[in-house]
């Protein structure tokens, strides 16, 4: 009988002397000595023994080993990188707007007197491109372009956190000297552009510094529900519990005034001057009296009208703090 025999055959050392090769090599054995079998018969030669030998270097070994970890690094920075880009155009895209670096367009300034004693300018930076409505019309009541100006106007209000002007009225020779000019009093535009603000800018816009025009007042009541007769019918009817603002009131924030952002749209900040917005702060004011049990219980709770023009009262200056000249700085 005859028998098969495969191996693998490596070389004793990896210098590359004796027989290794890179490709198999064949040879013929049998496993007797002589080729024709002890009765002349010719017997079929051995099945080939297959030899292979594997030549690989040291050297070889440790560049091709180099070169796969550097492929792998590679490509591991580059997808880090693709990665990073993506998620850093991601927060680009869903972060919210910057709403406090806002870059003044113009500057007005304010002259004030207490009392008859000028008190200083206040100069403020407004901002045509974040307020473009709203910064319009407070440059066109202090340059006097609306037919109608701020000059020899008072603050009406002493807060704590801030000072508030009284505007121009909407009625009288101010309403006329308005509509000879076409200049608009309402507030509407006004108050779409606040609506706008607050829907962008999250948090605390009426900071410390901070100039903007009152668009709506937050405690005005409900109109009030009455049954009129006419025609021989009742109908019902509503009537009006006050008017509202006109949009040419305005406040400076002499501290962050977050009781401020749900009726006015800041149009700009105080660039020089704050020293005279403390100076009007420390005016001596009507105090509340809101506490007392028949202006609280009572007068509020039947409708007395009295209470409620006793209540605008309230926080008034007692001195007269008049802006006595008021314009655009070129």
């Amino acid at each position: 009988m005859y028998g098969f025999a495969f191996y693998l055959s490596y070389p004793q050392s990896l210098s590359g002397q004796g027989e290794a090769s890179l490709f198999p090599s064949l040879s013929t054995t049998s496993p007797s000595s002589s080729a024709t079998s002890p009765n002349n018969i010719p017997t079929s030669p051995s099945p080939p023994i297959l030899k292979q030998q594997c030549k690989f270097s040291r050297r070889d070994f440790t560049i091709c080993s180099n070169s796969s970890l550097l492929l792998l690094l590679g490509s591991a920075l580059v997808e880090s990188r693709a990665r990073a880009e993506e998620g850093s155009a991601v927060e680009q895209e869903n972060a919210p707007p910057n709403c406090t670096a806002k870059a003044p367009t113009k500057r007005a300034f304010l002259d004030i007197s207490i009392d008859g004693e000028p008190a200083g300018r206040i100069v403020i930076g407004l901002y045509g491109d974040d307020a473009p409505a709203g910064a319009a019309r407070f440059s066109g009541l202090v340059s006097g372009a609306a037919g109608i100006s701020y000059r020899r106007k008072e603050f009406v209000k002493i807060m704590p956190n801030y000072v508030q002007h009284g505007g121009v009225r909407s009625y009288g020779v101010d309403a006329e000297l308005a509509k000879r000019t076409g200049s608009n009093l309402a507030a509407e535009s006004l108050v779409t552009e606040w609506e706008k603000r607050n829907e962008k800018c999250p948090g605390t816009k009426n900071l410390a510094g901070s100039v903007g025009i009152v668009v709506r007042d937050p405690t005005k009541p409900p109109p009030k529900i009455k049954l009129v007769a006419r025609g021989g019918k009742l109908e019902i009817d509503e009537e009006d519990a006050g008017a509202d603002p006109n949009g040419t009131e305005f406040v400076i924030a002499s501290k962050d005034s977050p009781e401020l952002d749900t009726s006015t749209l800041v149009i700009g900040r105080v660039l020089e001057g704050m020293e005279v917005v403390e100076k009007i702060g420390q005016v001596k004011t009507v105090q509340e009296n809101t506490g007392s049990p028949y202006f609280s219980r009572v007068a509020k709770l039947i409708g007395d009208k009295r209470a409620t023009v006793a209540e605008r009262g309230f926080n008034r200056p007692y001195s007269k703090v008049l802006i006595t000249n008021c314009g655009l700085i070129q």
